[in-house]
This record gives structure tokens, sequence and C-alpha cells, in this order.
């Protein structure tokens, strides 16, 4: 059978009747969604099959399973990959990217996916990002959006500012030149406003463990105190604490290089240690900063300060583990009873000053990091930890000099970017009127063509006069746009909404459409994206049902993250050239065969490495599809009559993957499914057809392709209509099993004699111990084994075996 020419056929036809798609006048919505791809190379690669044609699988199964299934499509075009493409070749990002859009789409329509083109989106052209724009504009008025200094990556050689990816290890990817901090006005969504109900909504999502666990890390909520320690220079520097109990125990305070203070507290005899230091940990961005392998380093400021529990003097330093953007941009040295101070202290010889014990019998050698006893800390000696904790900042309540607090590791989502290849922030400066957003009917701020892109340490807008001049909205005098562009997650924060009302040019989307479609009911993507892209769409979400637009608390109810197709050497194909291009796989396979491999060959969660025969493996199984198809079709009825020990056996089998498949798909185990129907193939196989029960092997038949549609839909629809069907495949229904059917009215079992195996035994499945003993004790065919011989013990296991004790 010519496999890729049924794909062709039924690829038209159900282009042409809209097989498959979302009925906006049905109930029982299912809103299926996959991360919208990037369309950053010409050619979909394995890895974008893996997750786009298995997630239409998932989806193929819900709407089989009498959903009204919604899956669009579309491609989160903006990007600096473009821009430093555009960079390096000339070709204008708008080009390279349409282009690739082009193809990728035409690939992507190769799957057989009902993937519902009728509402695509591309981020990157006007009548989307114009909602964008809008979109900033409502977090603006909200008071949601702001504008402060904040440090960016800046290299001097290249003269340009970089993401963080850009500038690993503390050098420029480009040049290899060291990385500088410098800081830059730009705009952040104040999504730490959020960071309580962010962490509180995590429990009711169906998400994996570990991805909620990465974004409750990421909002890293805290309770604890803060604790005011006045300077020698009179200056007043608050530092947030969980262990307040350890605060008799303070030798040092460490604050971040880059807080405001540490110029001014620097003493001359240290001010070249300090500005040589800071030099440095500029070089390092705060990943690197943060990282726990990294040792800790810091140098001594010359101030000291005064801990306000005890009033004794301890010294101030700097040190590169504290970020003046997390919590307050300084930290209590603690060594007798923290690991990262206890190393810090023995390194640049600091005191170690024990306050807590363990309880009895507990090992409290130094570092001591868990809860004890308070010792050496005033009025509040013998408290516990727990105690302490709280009496401590009661104490600097009443002295003004402490508080309860709640803190979080969250920061504000900085949203400006130096970059060409995004939406244009539509806010303009007048020298009069300040700050003045864009007014809605002015939307969108366009995108110019005619840009110099040569990176000069300015954005590239900057350098576009025509662009950058305008008229102030609420004077009209003479104002200047935002030189910069949105960061591109902000264009990903909120396309699942304008998938459900792409083309309306009023509003980004109808709240009446959003509300009955959304949330999305199961996304799948990758896990890598845990705490950027769907932690902003949570916040976004959450802010637009708080200004009215929507009805609903989250994006994306249930989620799925897709493993890792590997090279056959266990390397990423995606960083290197892999020869394996599912072009050619389809031109010679057709699409079924590499989507079935894809979902037998690996586990959908993990991944693994490719290995080409498996695909050539699965279209010969195809094969023996195919023939079973073929018998069906020529099978006569029979007439009505009990079923027989081999099509009790075929009907156990089918009855087991039919329930065994439904909840694999259910659970994205395309491996197990496909294992489970070759069992049922295999079975079929086995069932002698001379004589067979003709209805039963048809609707075994009939039950196995309606199985293996989801995976294999063209070869399906051609089986489907052979065996005399009418209608599309993804409309039908998916078979149930009977459960009566799962036990098998009889079992073979081992029969032994003095614990040696002399043969096999068919009896009633539903024998119980007793019934199995009294039934083998007068069987004919085990009497004749005795030769004569007295049964002294029968040791009975239903199901399994007999052992005769004979003598």
């Amino acid at each position: 059978m010519d496999y890729v020419a049924i794909e062709k056929k039924w690829k038209e036809i159900w282009a042409k009747e809209k097989v498959g798609q979302y009925d906006e006048n049905k109930p029982d919505k299912f809103y299926m969604l996959e991360m919208f791809s990037y369309p950053s190379g010409a050619n979909l690669h394995l890895g974008h099959w893996y997750n786009f044609a298995l997630s239409d699988s998932f989806a193929r199964y819900k709407k089989m399973c009498g959903y009204n299934v919604f899956e669009p499509m579309g491609f989160d075009a903006f990007g600096l990959p473009a821009e430093n493409y555009a960079i390096k070749t000339g070709i204008h990002p708008q080009t390279s990217t349409d282009k690739n859009i082009e193809i990728m789409e035409k690939q992507l329509r190769e799957m057989g996916a009902i993937f519902d083109w009728d509402h695509e989106v591309v981020t990157c052209r006007p009548e989307y990002y114009k909602w964008t724009q809008w979109l900033f504009l409502q977090l603006y008025k909200k008071g949601l959006a702001y504008r402060k200094e904040a440090p960016v990556n800046w290299c001097p050689s290249c003269q340009t500012v970089l993401a963080n990816e850009q500038a690993t290890d503390g050098v420029c990817e480009r040049c290899g030149s060291a990385v500088v901090k410098k800081n830059l006005t730009q705009w952040f969504f104040k999504i730490t406003d959020y960071a309580e109900e962010l962490l509180d909504g995590l429990d009711g999502l169906k998400w994996p463990e570990k991805t909620k666990l990465m974004q409750k890390n990421w909002i890293g909520k805290s309770v604890g105190g803060e604790v005011e320690f006045i300077l020698s220079t009179g200056d007043k520097v608050k530092v947030f604490t969980t262990r307040a109990d350890t605060l008799y125990g303070v030798t040092y305070i460490v604050l971040a290089p880059e807080h405001p203070l540490v110029d001014k507290i620097t003493t001359q005899k240290q001010r070249k240690a300090v500005d040589d230091y800071i030099s440095e940990v500029n070089k390092s961005s705060e990943i690197d900063r943060l990282s726990t392998a990294k040792e800790k380093t810091g140098v001594f400021t010359g101030a000291f300060a005064v801990n306000p529990i005890n009033g004794k003097t301890v010294e101030v330093w700097i040190g590169d583990y504290v970020l003046y953007s997390y919590g307050t941009g300084a930290v209590m040295g603690v060594p007798a009873h923290d690991a990262r101070d206890f190393d810090f202290a023995k390194k640049y010889g600091l005191d170690i000053i024990r306050v807590i014990k363990g309880k009895e019998g507990v090992n409290d050698e130094l570092p001591f990091v868990e809860y004890g006893i308070m010792v050496d800390s005033g009025t509040q000696s013998g408290l516990t930890s727990d105690e302490g904790k709280l009496a401590v900042i009661k104490v600097l309540e009443k002295q003004g000099k402490g508080e309860l607090k709640t803190n979080y590791r969250l920061r504000d989502w900085l949203i400006s970017r130096q970059r060409y290849w995004g939406a244009p922030i539509p806010v303009v400066y007048c020298e009069h009127c300040g700050i003045v957003p864009v007014p809605e009917e002015q939307l969108p701020v366009k995108l110019p063509f005619d840009v110099n892109f040569t990176p000069d340490g300015t954005s590239p807008l900057l350098k576009h006069e025509g662009y950058m001049n305008t008229e102030c909205p609420i004077c009209h005098g003479k104002a200047k746009r935002d030189p910069d562009t949105l960061d591109t997650f902000v264009c990903s924060s909120w396309y699942y909404l304008r998938y459900t009302d792409n083309k309306d040019d009023k509003m980004p989307f109808s709240r009446e459409k959003a509300d009955k479609l959304c949330p999305v009911d199961m996304y799948v993507g990758g896990a890598e994206h845990a705490c950027m892209h769907l932690l902003y769409a949570r916040f976004i979400t959450k802010a637009l049902r708080d200004m009215g637009y929507i009805d609903f608390d989250e994006p994306f109810t249930a989620l799925t993250h897709q493993g890792m197709i590997l090279g056959a050497d266990g390397q990423k194909m995606s960083k290197r050239n892999s020869s394996e291009s599912p072009d050619e796989l389809i031109h010679t396979y057709g699409s079924d065969a590499l989507r079935t491999y894809l979902g037998f060959g690996f586990k959908y969660i993990e991944g693994g490495p490719w290995n080409k025969d498996g695909i050539k493996a699965i279209s010969k199984w195809f094969d023996r599809v195919q023939r079973l198809v073929d018998d069906a079709v020529s099978a006569e009825d029979t007439e009505e009559k009990a079923f027989t020990s081999a099509e009790n056996e075929l009907n156990c089998v089918l009855n087991n993957t039919i329930k065994c498949v439904l909840e694999d798909y259910e659970i994205f185990s395309f491996n197990t499914a496909v294992a489970r129907m070759m069992e049922l193939v295999n079975a079929l196989y086995r069932y002698d057809r001379e004589g067979m029960n003709g209805k039963l092997f048809r609707e075994s038949v009939r039950s196995l392709i309606l199985l293996l549609a989801p995976l294999a839909p063209h070869i399906c629809e051609e089986f489907w209509h052979n065996l005399g069907f009418d209608g599309y495949l993804v409309e039908q229904r998916m078979p149930t099993y009977d459960s009566a059917a799962l036990v098998k009215p009889e079992v073979e079992i081992a029969l032994q004699i003095n614990s040696k195996i002399r043969g096999k035994l068919t009896v009633d499945s539903s024998f119980t111990k007793e019934e199995l003993e009294k039934h083998v004790a007068e069987c004919e065919q085990v009497v004749a084994l005795l030769d004569g011989k007295q049964i002294k013990k029968i040791i009975a296991i239903p199901g399994r075996l007999v052992n005769l004790i004979v003598g």
C-alpha cells in the first residue's frame, strides 16, 4: 500500500471539508494548545514533530471521546535570533521570518493534524502586536507598568546590551570581551503584586510537581523579620531574616556591591580594594553570582554597623552573593549557624559566635544550622528557636528597629529590550508632559522597516529619526518615542487569548469567546519555560481578570512537558546538523509512520536517542494491520453461538487492549498504547481463521483502527472506509470495553507432581482453592499421571498452579 499517496488523498479531503475543526455552536469544549513555535530556522526538526504531532494525537483522542476540541496554531515570531541573523547576513528580520513561517506552516500541515489555521496568530504582525501594546497600556493605567533604572549586561567592545544568555560566564558570545554592568532606565511589570496569589494558585493546577516546585522556589516566599542596622555613617540598612533567633550571633553584615550606600560608606583606606572588587563582580551575571557551586567572595568596606539586639559593633562587607535587586540588598552574617556564612568567616578570619545549642543528644558541631535552644542571647536565652524567632522581633518592634515581614524572591519583570525585532513600547516622552502613553486609537505603533542594525551601544530604533520624532498626544508639542521594544515573553503571555478571537479589530479578544474557551485544558511544551513564560502568562491572566476583561484565574489548567529527541549518539539534535530530516522520512515512509514511531519509540515526557530502524519497523507493522483489514473485509458472519476458548481469549485481549489504550492516551503514554495495540494484532494473527467468528473478528479490527487513529490518522481513515464504514474517523467515538470480558472464563495452570512440572491444566478461572483441589483430585488427566499412587497433599494456587504430593 502506498501510504504517502493515501496521506495526500486524505489531507486534501480533510482540508476541503474542514474535518475535525472546533464548532463554536457545540458544547463540551476542550482547548488543546502546544507552545507555539519560534520560526528561527527554515525547517521543522524532529523535536518539533515530537511536540506537535503527538500533542495532536492527544487532541484527536479527546475529539474521539466526544469533546469539541479547539487546537489552534501560530508563531512566536519576534525575538533575538532573527535580529542577530540580520546583523550577520543583512537579511531583514521581517523577510527571514516571513519566509520561515511560510515553510514551517507548510510542514506543519503535512502532519495531518487538526490544527485550526483559521485562528492562526503571528506575533510580529501589526494586527497582533497592536494588542500587545494595548496590553501594556492597560497595565500602565492599572499601575502595574512602571519605569526605573536597572543594571544590564554591557559589552564595551561591541558597544551593545546583551541578554543574560549572551553573557554566559561573564563574556560576550560575539567577541569574547569581558561583560560589565551598566545602569539603564527601563520598564517593568509589577508581577510582585501577585506573588502570593501566584503561589497559592499552584496547588489547584494539574501540572508536573517538579514544575510547580520550580515556580514556588522562584517566587520564594519567606516569613520572618526585617531588622534595622545603624551604620557608622549614620545611615540605616535593613536586613531580612527568617532566623531572628540567631541575631545575637551576627558578626558582620554584607551589602550587594551595587548597593547605593557602598560608595558613601567605603573608607579611603579600603577604596581601591572595594572598587577593584566591584569591577570584577560586574563581569558576572546574576545567575553566576547566585550559583551554589560558586565560592562566595567579598571585601571589607572599612565601615561598621551596630547590631540592634545587643549593641555590638560588626564589620560591613560587600559580597558577590548578595543582589541589590533581591530583598533589601543586604544580609546578616551568622557564621556559627549558616554554612555559607561559616565558610565566608573562615576564609576572611571573621568572628564565629555560637548562640544556638542543640537539644539533648543532638550533634551541634558548628556550623549548627538546625533549630535548637538559644544561648548567650540575653533575656531570650533558654528559648527554643521557634519561640526566639518571634520574641527577638517583638523586642525590636518596641524599639522601632524591626518588624515581622513576609519576603519574596520574585522580582518585577523587566520588559524593556534594547533590540529592534520586537513590539515597540507605546510611550512617548514630552519635555512638558513627561511620560505620555500613546492613545489606544493610535495603535499600533508600527515597527519601521528601514533600520540600521549595526550595534553601537544604543537601541537600533534610536537611530531612526523618522520613528523617534513624534508629537505629544496631550500638548501636540515635540516628543520622542521610547526606543526600546517589549520582551517577547510579553507577546507570548496572552497569545492563548488571541487565538479565541484572532480576527477582532476592535478588541484583543471577545470576553464571551475567551470565557467560553478558556482556560486551556491541556498545555504542552518544554519544562525550560517553568519560571518565565508560564509564570508571566499566569500573571497577565490574573491582571486581565482584575481589570474585568476575563472571568477566570489561570491560563493553563493542565500541563505536560515533552521530552527531547536526541541524535543516535545521545547528543542534542538542535546543537548540530542532524542528518534526520522529517521531510525525507515522511516522503519515504509517510507522516503516520513517523508520528507512530515517535509515540512508540520513546516515553513522551523523557524522549531519547533517535533510531531510524524504528520507523522502518512501524511501516512493516502497518502492513500487518492492513492484512487484518483485508481479512476483515472478506470475513463472513456466522450464526450466534457461545464463544469457543479461542474466541474468549481474543475477546479478552480485545477488551483489555481497549481499556489500557484509553488509559494510556489519557496520560500521554503513547509508547505503551502502541505496545498494547501490537499485542492485539498478534492475538488476531493467532486466532484460527478456519470457522472463525466473523463478527468478533471484524469488531476486533474495527476497534483496533479506532484506537490507532490518533497516531496514524491517514491510513486508519483509509482502513475505516475500506471496512465499509461511513463518516470521518476523528468524528467517531473511541470503543468501550466490557469489564466482564477482562476475566477469562478458563485459565491454564501448571500441574506439578512432587514439585516437578508434568503438564498444564485448563480450569475454570473462578475456582476457589477448595474447588481447584476437588477438581484436580477427580480429573481423569491427573489420575492417569499418578500411576496408582495416592495423593497425600494438594498445594493449590488458583490461577497459577497445583502441586500434588504423592507416594
